[in-house]
């Protein structure tokens, strides 16, 4: 699958879709990770960083034309949305409710949105995410991750290992 990074525009925001080490993972596993030039550089993720961890540096225009799946941070911006398109998958925190713009110009597009939510973790759920920051970068990825596990082959699980739990420990 190719899955595209881009930088965030939204004023003020200075997170990435995906860091070195999750591009690392997912490069790992046979996917295509186009990033754009400079989307983690506010935050201290150099282009070489991705360049190191597997990924294409590309431009904003290709991130969106060549990907199949979209990863963000923030909701998209009017100039974003635009660019999405039928058959590609965004998958972002969505705020719906107080922008219908965004909402009309999401259903225009025909891509496949989803909304990126943390989930309040039940007790005795795994809590190395607090400590790990791998399991930080990902445990918004939860309700994706639940979703895998429900239909393929296998248990979701934090693949990372830290201090706080072993490598392979079950999320749910």
């Amino acid at each position: 699958m190719y899955i595209g990074v881009p930088t965030e525009i939204k004023n003020h925001e200075y997170r990435v879709g995906l860091t070195p080490d999750s591009v690392r993972e997912l490069t790992g596993h046979g996917h295509q990770l186009l990033v754009q030039s400079g989307a983690g550089s506010a935050i201290g993720f150099s282009d070489e960083a991705y360049r190191e961890a597997g990924a294409r540096l590309v431009s904003r225009e290709q991130v969106f034309s060549d990907s199949e799946l979209v990863v963000k941070v923030k909701e998209p911006q009017a100039e974003e949305r635009r660019l999405l398109r039928p058959g590609q998958t965004l998958f972002t925190y969505l705020h719906l409710a107080p922008d219908p713009a965004q909402t009309r110009d999401l259903l225009a597009s025909g891509a496949t949105c989803i909304a990126m939510k943390p989930l309040p973790m039940r007790r005795g759920a795994c809590r190395c995410w607090r400590r790990c920051p791998k399991w930080r970068a990902v445990w918004p990825f939860r309700p994706v991750l639940a979703a895998w596990k429900r239909l393929a082959v296998g248990a979701a699980c934090c693949w990372a290992g830290c201090p706080a739990c072993r490598a392979g420990a079950s999320l749910s």
